[in-house]
Protein backbone atom coordinates (compact mmCIF):
# COMPACT_ATOMS: atom_id res chain seq x y z
CA UNK A 1 0.00 0.00 0.00
CA UNK A 2 0.84 3.86 -0.62
CA UNK A 3 1.54 5.91 2.33
CA UNK A 4 -1.56 7.88 1.83
CA UNK A 5 -3.21 4.61 2.17
CA UNK A 6 -1.67 3.61 5.15
CA UNK A 7 -2.62 6.59 6.48
CA UNK A 8 -6.19 7.52 5.07
CA UNK A 9 -8.91 6.94 8.15
CA UNK A 10 -10.21 3.82 7.31
CA UNK A 11 -13.00 1.34 8.80
CA UNK A 12 -14.04 -1.96 8.82
CA UNK A 13 -18.18 -2.98 8.40
CA UNK A 14 -18.25 -6.73 8.38
CA UNK A 15 -21.73 -6.70 7.10
CA UNK A 16 -24.42 -4.76 4.95
CA UNK A 17 -26.80 -4.87 8.12
CA UNK A 18 -24.28 -3.56 10.18
CA UNK A 19 -24.69 -0.06 12.21
CA UNK A 20 -21.21 0.08 13.49
CA UNK A 21 -17.92 -0.17 12.19
CA UNK A 22 -14.31 -0.84 13.50
CA UNK A 23 -11.56 1.62 13.27
CA UNK A 24 -8.88 -0.10 11.30
CA UNK A 25 -6.01 3.04 11.59
CA UNK A 26 -3.10 2.03 13.76
CA UNK A 27 -3.41 4.30 17.08
CA UNK A 28 -7.07 4.98 16.26
CA UNK A 29 -8.49 8.21 14.71
CA UNK A 30 -8.92 11.75 16.35
CA UNK A 31 -12.03 13.63 16.91
CA UNK A 32 -13.08 15.40 13.91
CA UNK A 33 -11.32 12.97 11.58
CA UNK A 34 -13.71 12.93 8.35
CA UNK A 35 -15.19 10.47 6.18
CA UNK A 36 -15.43 12.06 2.93
CA UNK A 37 -19.76 11.60 1.95
CA UNK A 38 -20.26 10.22 5.15
CA UNK A 39 -19.76 11.50 8.79
CA UNK A 40 -17.31 13.52 11.22
CA UNK A 41 -15.67 11.66 14.15
CA UNK A 42 -17.56 13.09 17.28
CA UNK A 43 -14.69 11.46 19.70
CA UNK A 44 -11.22 9.96 19.16
CA UNK A 45 -11.82 6.33 18.83
CA UNK A 46 -8.96 3.87 19.72
CA UNK A 47 -7.48 1.26 16.93
CA UNK A 48 -10.43 -1.62 17.09
CA UNK A 49 -12.99 0.25 18.90
CA UNK A 50 -16.73 0.95 17.01
CA UNK A 51 -18.00 4.15 15.51
CA UNK A 52 -22.17 4.68 15.53
CA UNK A 53 -22.61 4.90 11.66
CA UNK A 54 -26.21 6.34 12.31
CA UNK A 55 -27.91 7.73 14.78
CA UNK A 56 -29.10 5.48 17.28
CA UNK A 57 -31.69 5.93 19.91
CA UNK A 58 -31.48 4.09 23.29
CA UNK A 59 -32.44 0.85 23.31
CA UNK A 60 -31.69 0.62 19.45
CA UNK A 61 -29.84 -2.77 18.70
CA UNK A 62 -25.93 -2.25 17.85
CA UNK A 63 -25.41 -4.95 15.18
CA UNK A 64 -21.52 -6.03 14.16
CA UNK A 65 -21.93 -9.58 12.22
CA UNK A 66 -25.01 -8.77 10.76
CA UNK A 67 -26.30 -10.18 14.93
CA UNK A 68 -27.31 -8.07 17.55
CA UNK A 69 -24.31 -7.66 19.89
CA UNK A 70 -25.84 -5.41 22.58
CA UNK A 71 -28.63 -2.83 22.92
CA UNK A 72 -27.89 1.01 23.69
CA UNK A 73 -28.09 2.31 27.03
CA UNK A 74 -28.68 5.89 25.62
CA UNK A 75 -29.32 7.98 22.40
CA UNK A 76 -26.06 7.96 20.38
CA UNK A 77 -25.31 10.19 17.48
CA UNK A 78 -23.73 9.10 14.33
CA UNK A 79 -19.72 9.30 14.45
CA UNK A 80 -19.41 8.57 18.30
CA UNK A 81 -17.37 5.92 19.94
CA UNK A 82 -19.57 3.38 21.03
CA UNK A 83 -17.64 2.41 24.16
CA UNK A 84 -18.07 -1.06 26.45
CA UNK A 85 -20.60 1.24 28.79
CA UNK A 86 -22.56 1.91 26.25
CA UNK A 87 -23.65 -1.42 25.58
CA UNK A 88 -26.28 -3.62 27.41
CA UNK A 89 -25.63 -7.01 26.58
CA UNK A 90 -28.58 -9.32 25.27
CA UNK A 91 -29.58 -12.29 26.89
CA UNK A 92 -27.98 -15.65 25.91
CA UNK A 93 -29.92 -17.56 23.27
CA UNK A 94 -31.98 -20.09 24.78
CA UNK A 95 -31.31 -24.02 24.26
CA UNK A 96 -34.22 -24.98 22.86
CA UNK A 97 -35.83 -24.24 18.88
CA UNK A 98 -32.50 -24.12 17.42
CA UNK A 99 -32.09 -25.18 13.83
CA UNK A 100 -31.08 -28.54 13.69
CA UNK A 101 -28.57 -29.93 10.48
CA UNK A 102 -30.96 -26.90 8.75
CA UNK A 103 -27.74 -25.58 6.93
CA UNK A 104 -25.43 -28.80 6.46
CA UNK A 105 -22.86 -27.60 3.99
CA UNK A 106 -22.30 -29.89 0.96
CA UNK A 107 -18.91 -31.82 0.68
CA UNK A 108 -16.39 -30.08 -1.43
CA UNK A 109 -14.04 -30.98 -3.50
CA UNK A 110 -10.83 -33.08 -2.18
CA UNK A 111 -8.04 -31.41 -1.63
CA UNK A 112 -5.31 -34.23 -3.07
CA UNK A 113 -1.65 -34.55 -3.14
CA UNK A 114 -0.59 -32.75 -0.01
CA UNK A 115 1.98 -34.58 1.99
CA UNK A 116 4.27 -33.74 5.28
CA UNK A 117 7.20 -35.66 7.07
CA UNK A 118 5.81 -37.46 10.14
CA UNK A 119 6.56 -39.56 12.89
CA UNK A 120 4.33 -43.11 12.33
CA UNK A 121 2.84 -44.96 15.14
CA UNK A 122 2.02 -48.10 16.01
CA UNK A 123 -1.97 -47.50 16.58
CA UNK A 124 -2.23 -45.53 13.01
CA UNK A 125 -1.25 -42.01 15.00
CA UNK A 126 1.01 -39.57 13.65
CA UNK A 127 3.49 -37.47 15.60
CA UNK A 128 5.02 -33.90 14.35
CA UNK A 129 7.93 -34.33 16.91
CA UNK A 130 9.67 -37.46 18.48
CA UNK A 131 9.34 -36.72 22.29
CA UNK A 132 10.13 -38.10 25.53
CA UNK A 133 7.33 -37.43 27.93
CA UNK A 134 6.96 -38.87 31.36
CA UNK A 135 3.54 -39.05 32.95
CA UNK A 136 2.77 -37.73 36.81
CA UNK A 137 -0.12 -39.46 38.51
CA UNK A 138 0.28 -37.00 41.31
CA UNK A 139 1.28 -33.33 41.48
CA UNK A 140 3.74 -34.33 44.81
CA UNK A 141 6.44 -35.77 42.45
CA UNK A 142 6.47 -32.80 39.98
CA UNK A 143 10.11 -31.41 41.78
CA UNK A 144 11.83 -34.82 41.52
CA UNK A 145 10.40 -35.77 37.63
CA UNK A 146 11.52 -31.59 36.71
CA UNK A 147 15.20 -32.66 38.33
CA UNK A 148 15.48 -35.42 36.72
CA UNK A 149 14.11 -33.87 33.17
CA UNK A 150 17.15 -31.71 33.76
CA UNK A 151 19.54 -34.92 33.76
CA UNK A 152 18.12 -36.30 31.20
CA UNK A 153 18.38 -33.11 29.01
CA UNK A 154 21.66 -32.55 30.04
CA UNK A 155 23.46 -36.07 30.21
CA UNK A 156 21.41 -39.18 27.99
CA UNK A 157 19.42 -36.59 25.12
CA UNK A 158 22.53 -35.84 23.19
CA UNK A 159 23.43 -39.53 22.79
CA UNK A 160 19.62 -39.98 20.81
CA UNK A 161 19.63 -37.54 17.94
CA UNK A 162 16.43 -38.07 16.58
CA UNK A 163 15.04 -37.66 19.92
CA UNK A 164 13.75 -33.99 19.81
CA UNK A 165 13.01 -33.19 23.61
CA UNK A 166 11.87 -34.60 27.12
CA UNK A 167 9.29 -33.29 28.80
CA UNK A 168 7.37 -34.25 32.30
CA UNK A 169 3.74 -33.86 32.25
CA UNK A 170 2.96 -31.99 35.57
CA UNK A 171 -0.43 -31.11 36.64
CA UNK A 172 -1.51 -29.77 39.78
CA UNK A 173 -3.86 -32.83 40.47
CA UNK A 174 -3.27 -33.92 44.00
CA UNK A 175 -5.14 -36.36 46.52
CA UNK A 176 -7.50 -33.66 47.68
CA UNK A 177 -9.42 -33.89 44.64
CA UNK A 178 -13.04 -36.52 45.56
CA UNK A 179 -11.89 -38.99 42.66
CA UNK A 180 -15.12 -40.54 42.87
CA UNK A 181 -17.38 -37.71 42.40
CA UNK A 182 -19.24 -37.78 38.87
CA UNK A 183 -17.06 -35.11 37.43
CA UNK A 184 -13.73 -36.40 38.44
CA UNK A 185 -13.00 -38.70 35.83
CA UNK A 186 -12.62 -35.58 33.51
CA UNK A 187 -9.43 -34.75 34.54
CA UNK A 188 -8.42 -38.18 34.79
CA UNK A 189 -9.50 -38.96 31.38
CA UNK A 190 -7.59 -35.98 30.05
CA UNK A 191 -3.94 -36.93 31.95
CA UNK A 192 -5.06 -40.40 30.09
CA UNK A 193 -5.17 -39.14 26.58
CA UNK A 194 -2.11 -36.57 26.79
CA UNK A 195 0.09 -39.47 27.86
CA UNK A 196 -1.09 -41.13 24.53
CA UNK A 197 -0.37 -38.04 22.61
CA UNK A 198 0.90 -38.89 18.98
CA UNK A 199 3.83 -37.06 19.40
CA UNK A 200 4.72 -39.01 22.58
CA UNK A 201 4.70 -42.45 20.34
CA UNK A 202 1.47 -43.75 21.83
CA UNK A 203 3.50 -45.62 24.97
CA UNK A 204 3.81 -43.52 28.67
CA UNK A 205 6.00 -43.34 31.20
CA UNK A 206 4.75 -43.28 34.76
CA UNK A 207 6.49 -41.97 38.04
CA UNK A 208 4.04 -42.33 41.06
CA UNK A 209 4.23 -41.69 44.43
CA UNK A 210 2.68 -44.70 45.85
CA UNK A 211 0.17 -43.45 47.87
CA UNK A 212 -1.92 -41.59 46.07
CA UNK A 213 -5.51 -41.24 45.15
CA UNK A 214 -4.90 -41.43 41.27
CA UNK A 215 -2.45 -44.84 41.25
CA UNK A 216 -1.50 -46.15 38.19
CA UNK A 217 -3.71 -48.80 37.54
CA UNK A 218 -6.56 -46.14 37.60
CA UNK A 219 -4.71 -43.62 35.37
CA UNK A 220 -3.99 -46.73 33.11
CA UNK A 221 -6.31 -49.42 33.39
CA UNK A 222 -4.63 -52.80 32.52
CA UNK A 223 -4.90 -53.68 28.87
CA UNK A 224 -4.58 -50.13 27.68
CA UNK A 225 -0.95 -49.69 27.84
CA UNK A 226 2.10 -52.12 29.28
CA UNK A 227 2.53 -50.01 32.46
CA UNK A 228 2.53 -53.54 34.55
CA UNK A 229 6.26 -53.99 33.12
CA UNK A 230 8.48 -52.42 35.67
CA UNK A 231 10.69 -50.98 32.90
CA UNK A 232 7.29 -47.87 32.28
CA UNK A 233 6.72 -47.07 35.74
CA UNK A 234 8.84 -45.77 38.69
CA UNK A 235 7.08 -45.40 42.34
CA UNK A 236 8.86 -43.18 44.77
CA UNK A 237 8.01 -45.06 47.85
CA UNK A 238 9.10 -48.10 46.75
CA UNK A 239 11.61 -49.93 49.54
CA UNK A 240 14.33 -50.31 46.86
CA UNK A 241 14.35 -46.42 46.52
CA UNK A 242 16.94 -44.56 49.54
CA UNK A 243 17.63 -41.35 49.24
CA UNK A 244 16.74 -38.81 46.25
CA UNK A 245 19.60 -40.24 43.95
CA UNK A 246 18.26 -43.40 43.79
CA UNK A 247 14.76 -41.69 42.69
CA UNK A 248 16.63 -40.08 39.87
CA UNK A 249 18.65 -42.77 38.87
CA UNK A 250 15.56 -45.42 38.63
CA UNK A 251 13.83 -42.74 36.29
CA UNK A 252 17.04 -41.71 34.39
CA UNK A 253 17.32 -45.72 33.60
CA UNK A 254 13.25 -45.82 32.87
CA UNK A 255 14.29 -42.98 30.29
CA UNK A 256 16.80 -45.00 28.71
CA UNK A 257 15.07 -47.49 27.86
CA UNK A 258 12.76 -45.08 26.35
CA UNK A 259 14.89 -42.94 24.67
CA UNK A 260 16.46 -45.85 22.84
CA UNK A 261 13.15 -47.10 21.38
CA UNK A 262 12.15 -43.62 20.18
CA UNK A 263 15.79 -42.63 18.55
CA UNK A 264 15.08 -45.46 16.15
CA UNK A 265 12.20 -43.61 14.63
CA UNK A 266 13.02 -41.82 11.47
CA UNK A 267 9.93 -39.18 9.47
CA UNK A 268 8.04 -40.08 6.83
CA UNK A 269 6.24 -39.07 4.14
CA UNK A 270 2.76 -38.95 5.60
CA UNK A 271 -0.47 -37.46 3.78
CA UNK A 272 -2.07 -34.42 4.58
CA UNK A 273 -5.12 -36.25 6.47
CA UNK A 274 -2.93 -37.43 9.41
CA UNK A 275 -2.46 -34.06 10.58
CA UNK A 276 -4.85 -33.05 13.73
CA UNK A 277 -5.40 -29.31 14.82
CA UNK A 278 -6.22 -27.78 17.58
CA UNK A 279 -7.60 -24.05 16.83
CA UNK A 280 -7.36 -21.48 19.76
CA UNK A 281 -7.65 -17.73 19.70
CA UNK A 282 -6.23 -15.88 23.24
CA UNK A 283 -5.56 -12.03 23.54
CA UNK A 284 -8.47 -11.40 21.55
CA UNK A 285 -9.34 -8.07 20.10
CA UNK A 286 -12.05 -6.80 17.31
CA UNK A 287 -9.80 -7.82 14.66
CA UNK A 288 -9.61 -11.26 15.46
CA UNK A 289 -12.79 -11.72 13.88
CA UNK A 290 -11.98 -9.86 10.59
CA UNK A 291 -8.44 -11.06 10.20
CA UNK A 292 -6.93 -13.82 12.21
CA UNK A 293 -9.72 -16.10 12.46
CA UNK A 294 -11.58 -16.16 9.05
CA UNK A 295 -7.60 -16.53 7.89
CA UNK A 296 -7.90 -20.08 10.20
CA UNK A 297 -11.35 -20.67 8.81
CA UNK A 298 -10.17 -20.84 5.24
CA UNK A 299 -7.31 -22.78 6.13
CA UNK A 300 -9.55 -25.56 8.49
CA UNK A 301 -11.77 -25.64 5.28
CA UNK A 302 -8.66 -26.85 3.90
CA UNK A 303 -7.40 -29.13 5.80
CA UNK A 304 -10.63 -30.74 5.99
CA UNK A 305 -10.51 -31.09 2.14
CA UNK A 306 -7.14 -32.63 2.57
CA UNK A 307 -8.84 -34.75 5.46
CA UNK A 308 -7.59 -34.00 8.21
CA UNK A 309 -9.11 -33.27 11.87
CA UNK A 310 -9.44 -29.86 12.99
CA UNK A 311 -11.07 -29.25 16.19
CA UNK A 312 -12.15 -25.98 17.23
CA UNK A 313 -13.40 -24.93 21.27
CA UNK A 314 -14.07 -22.45 23.98
CA UNK A 315 -17.71 -23.40 24.87
CA UNK A 316 -18.11 -19.41 26.16
CA UNK A 317 -16.93 -18.25 23.18
CA UNK A 318 -19.14 -20.31 20.74
CA UNK A 319 -22.15 -19.95 23.39
CA UNK A 320 -23.81 -17.38 21.48
CA UNK A 321 -23.37 -18.52 17.96
CA UNK A 322 -24.71 -22.08 18.95
CA UNK A 323 -27.58 -21.65 16.21
CA UNK A 324 -24.88 -21.33 13.97
CA UNK A 325 -23.33 -24.55 14.83
CA UNK A 326 -26.48 -26.52 15.35
CA UNK A 327 -27.58 -25.57 12.06
CA UNK A 328 -24.25 -27.07 10.55
CA UNK A 329 -24.03 -30.09 12.21
CA UNK A 330 -24.30 -33.08 10.38
CA UNK A 331 -27.27 -34.71 11.86
CA UNK A 332 -29.61 -34.25 14.96
CA UNK A 333 -26.84 -36.28 17.04
CA UNK A 334 -23.95 -33.97 16.46
CA UNK A 335 -26.24 -30.87 17.33
CA UNK A 336 -28.16 -32.67 20.29
CA UNK A 337 -24.76 -32.89 21.85
CA UNK A 338 -23.43 -29.49 21.17
CA UNK A 339 -26.28 -28.08 23.23
CA UNK A 340 -25.49 -30.78 25.56
CA UNK A 341 -22.15 -29.58 26.27
CA UNK A 342 -23.21 -25.55 26.15
CA UNK A 343 -26.12 -26.42 28.93
CA UNK A 344 -23.39 -28.76 30.98
CA UNK A 345 -21.42 -25.34 31.06
CA UNK A 346 -24.44 -23.13 31.52
CA UNK A 347 -25.06 -25.05 34.78
CA UNK A 348 -21.00 -25.33 35.89
CA UNK A 349 -21.35 -21.59 35.54
CA UNK A 350 -24.38 -21.17 37.43
CA UNK A 351 -23.29 -23.25 40.17
CA UNK A 352 -19.98 -20.99 40.25
CA UNK A 353 -22.66 -18.02 40.19
CA UNK A 354 -21.34 -16.33 37.49
CA UNK A 355 -22.53 -16.52 33.93
CA UNK A 356 -20.76 -15.91 30.62
CA UNK A 357 -20.14 -12.53 30.47
CA UNK A 358 -17.03 -13.00 32.99
CA UNK A 359 -15.46 -14.16 29.70
CA UNK A 360 -14.15 -10.72 28.44
CA UNK A 361 -10.96 -9.44 30.05
CA UNK A 362 -9.70 -6.13 30.42
CA UNK A 363 -7.25 -6.87 27.26
CA UNK A 364 -10.27 -7.75 25.57
CA UNK A 365 -11.83 -4.67 26.28
CA UNK A 366 -8.92 -2.43 25.10
CA UNK A 367 -8.92 -4.37 22.09
CA UNK A 368 -12.49 -2.91 20.95
CA UNK A 369 -14.66 -6.12 22.19
CA UNK A 370 -17.44 -4.74 24.13
CA UNK A 371 -19.12 -8.43 25.02
CA UNK A 372 -18.77 -11.84 24.95
CA UNK A 373 -21.63 -11.74 22.45
CA UNK A 374 -19.13 -9.61 19.93
CA UNK A 375 -15.85 -12.00 21.50
CA UNK A 376 -17.75 -15.00 20.53
CA UNK A 377 -19.18 -14.27 16.65
CA UNK A 378 -15.48 -13.39 16.18
CA UNK A 379 -14.54 -16.80 17.50
CA UNK A 380 -16.60 -18.86 15.62
CA UNK A 381 -15.67 -18.03 12.26
CA UNK A 382 -12.04 -20.12 13.20
CA UNK A 383 -14.14 -23.27 12.64
CA UNK A 384 -14.68 -21.80 8.87
CA UNK A 385 -17.60 -23.68 6.68
CA UNK A 386 -17.45 -27.45 6.74
CA UNK A 387 -19.91 -29.51 8.12
CA UNK A 388 -19.27 -30.46 12.18
CA UNK A 389 -19.08 -33.81 12.37
CA UNK A 390 -18.32 -34.93 15.74
CA UNK A 391 -18.34 -33.75 19.74
CA UNK A 392 -16.21 -34.48 22.06
CA UNK A 393 -16.74 -33.95 25.53
CA UNK A 394 -14.19 -32.53 27.88
CA UNK A 395 -10.83 -34.75 28.25
CA UNK A 396 -12.18 -37.18 25.68
CA UNK A 397 -9.65 -38.88 22.57
CA UNK A 398 -10.59 -38.35 19.10
CA UNK A 399 -12.70 -41.04 17.63
CA UNK A 400 -13.39 -39.49 13.93
CA UNK A 401 -12.08 -37.51 11.38
CA UNK A 402 -13.27 -34.15 9.71
CA UNK A 403 -14.24 -30.92 11.44
CA UNK A 404 -14.97 -31.55 15.61
CA UNK A 405 -16.32 -29.41 18.52
CA UNK A 406 -13.97 -29.76 21.38
CA UNK A 407 -16.14 -28.85 24.47
CA UNK A 408 -13.58 -26.90 26.54
CA UNK A 409 -13.35 -24.11 28.87
CA UNK A 410 -12.10 -20.86 27.11
CA UNK A 411 -8.62 -20.39 29.13
CA UNK A 412 -5.97 -20.65 27.02
CA UNK A 413 -4.17 -23.25 29.34
CA UNK A 414 -7.23 -25.40 30.02
CA UNK A 415 -8.25 -25.27 26.11
CA UNK A 416 -4.77 -26.43 25.02
CA UNK A 417 -4.78 -29.21 27.42
CA UNK A 418 -8.00 -30.48 26.29
CA UNK A 419 -7.13 -30.30 22.90
CA UNK A 420 -3.56 -32.19 23.53
CA UNK A 421 -5.70 -35.37 25.23
CA UNK A 422 -7.93 -35.59 22.27
CA UNK A 423 -5.04 -36.30 20.26
CA UNK A 424 -3.67 -33.26 18.33
CA UNK A 425 -0.59 -33.13 16.86
CA UNK A 426 -0.30 -29.22 16.02
CA UNK A 427 -1.74 -26.23 17.56
CA UNK A 428 -2.76 -22.64 15.43
CA UNK A 429 -3.23 -19.72 18.16
CA UNK A 430 -4.93 -16.49 17.36
CA UNK A 431 -3.76 -13.27 19.69
CA UNK A 432 -4.52 -9.92 19.06
CA UNK A 433 -3.46 -8.32 22.52
CA UNK A 434 -0.35 -10.83 22.44
CA UNK A 435 0.96 -13.65 24.45
CA UNK A 436 4.16 -15.73 24.63
CA UNK A 437 1.37 -18.82 25.08
CA UNK A 438 3.67 -22.16 24.02
CA UNK A 439 2.99 -25.86 24.30
CA UNK A 440 6.19 -28.29 25.26
CA UNK A 441 4.18 -31.54 23.49
CA UNK A 442 2.89 -30.20 20.39
CA UNK A 443 4.32 -26.97 18.23
CA UNK A 444 1.73 -24.10 18.47
CA UNK A 445 2.15 -21.50 15.47
CA UNK A 446 0.77 -18.26 16.33
CA UNK A 447 -0.74 -15.86 14.03
CA UNK A 448 -1.26 -12.06 14.99
CA UNK A 449 -4.39 -10.36 14.13
CA UNK A 450 -2.81 -6.54 13.80
CA UNK A 451 0.33 -5.96 11.61
CA UNK A 452 1.38 -3.22 14.83
CA UNK A 453 1.23 -6.68 17.14
CA UNK A 454 3.55 -8.38 14.23
CA UNK A 455 5.79 -5.50 13.98
CA UNK A 456 6.39 -4.97 17.53
CA UNK A 457 6.21 -8.99 18.33
CA UNK A 458 8.42 -9.92 15.33
CA UNK A 459 10.20 -12.85 16.92
CA UNK A 460 6.74 -14.29 18.48
CA UNK A 461 4.10 -14.03 16.06
CA UNK A 462 4.18 -16.61 13.15
CA UNK A 463 1.93 -15.14 11.32
CA UNK A 464 1.02 -12.02 10.71
CA UNK A 465 -2.85 -11.88 9.55
CA UNK A 466 -3.47 -8.03 10.38
CA UNK A 467 -2.48 -7.41 6.38
CA UNK A 468 -6.06 -8.43 5.71
CA UNK A 469 -7.57 -5.60 7.38
CA UNK A 470 -5.22 -2.76 5.40
CA UNK A 471 -6.01 -4.73 2.11
CA UNK A 472 -2.46 -6.08 1.74
CA UNK A 473 -3.93 -9.72 1.22
CA UNK A 474 -7.16 -11.84 1.47
CA UNK A 475 -8.37 -13.93 3.69
CA UNK A 476 -7.55 -16.54 0.67
CA UNK A 477 -3.62 -15.56 0.86
CA UNK A 478 -3.26 -15.70 4.73
CA UNK A 479 -5.18 -19.03 4.78
CA UNK A 480 -3.16 -20.74 1.94
CA UNK A 481 -0.09 -19.23 3.59
CA UNK A 482 -1.14 -20.69 7.06
CA UNK A 483 -1.69 -24.36 5.47
CA UNK A 484 1.66 -24.61 4.07
CA UNK A 485 3.36 -23.23 7.10
CA UNK A 486 0.94 -26.01 8.78
CA UNK A 487 2.74 -28.54 6.52
CA UNK A 488 6.29 -27.34 7.07
CA UNK A 489 6.01 -26.97 10.92
CA UNK A 490 4.69 -30.71 11.00
CA UNK A 491 7.68 -31.79 9.07
CA UNK A 492 9.76 -30.54 11.95
CA UNK A 493 10.09 -26.82 11.15
CA UNK A 494 10.70 -24.60 14.31
CA UNK A 495 7.64 -22.31 15.46
CA UNK A 496 8.59 -18.77 17.35
CA UNK A 497 7.79 -20.70 20.45
CA UNK A 498 9.89 -23.35 20.07
CA UNK A 499 12.71 -21.33 19.05
CA UNK A 500 12.63 -19.48 22.58
CA UNK A 501 11.07 -22.88 24.33
CA UNK A 502 8.55 -21.06 25.16
CA UNK A 503 6.17 -23.44 27.46
CA UNK A 504 3.01 -23.10 29.57
CA UNK A 505 2.41 -25.67 32.18
CA UNK A 506 -0.49 -28.35 31.77
CA UNK A 507 -3.92 -27.26 33.38
CA UNK A 508 -6.40 -29.74 34.52
CA UNK A 509 -10.19 -28.85 33.83
CA UNK A 510 -11.46 -30.31 36.77
CA UNK A 511 -14.80 -29.58 38.34
CA UNK A 512 -14.61 -32.09 40.61
CA UNK A 513 -15.09 -31.16 44.57
CA UNK A 514 -11.55 -30.59 46.56
CA UNK A 515 -12.20 -32.23 49.82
Amino acid sequence: MTMAARTAPLYIRMHANDNVAIVVNDGGLPAGTVFPGEFVLRDRVPQGHKISLRDLKEGDAIIRYDVVIGYAVRDVAQGSWIEESLVRMPPARELINLPIATRVPAASEPLEGYTFQGYRNVDGTVGTRNILAITTTVQCVAGVVEHAVKRIKAELLPQYPNVDDVIGLEHSYGCGVAIDAPDAIIPIRTLRNISLNPNFGGQAMIVSLGCEKLQPARLMPEGSIPIQNGAYIVVLQDDAHVGFNSMIDSIMAMATIRLAALNLRQRETCPAADLIVGVQCGGSDAFSGVTANPAVGFATDLLVRAGATVMFSETTEVRDGIDQLTSRAINADVANDMIREMAWYDNYLQKGGVDRSANTTPGNKKGGLANIVEKAMGSIVKSGTSVISGVLSPGEKLKQKGLIYAATPASDFICGTLQLAAGMNLHVFTTGRGTPYGLAAVPVLKVATRSDLARRWHDLMDINAGRIATGEASIDDVGWELFQMLLDVASGKKTWAEHWKLQNALTLFNPAPVT
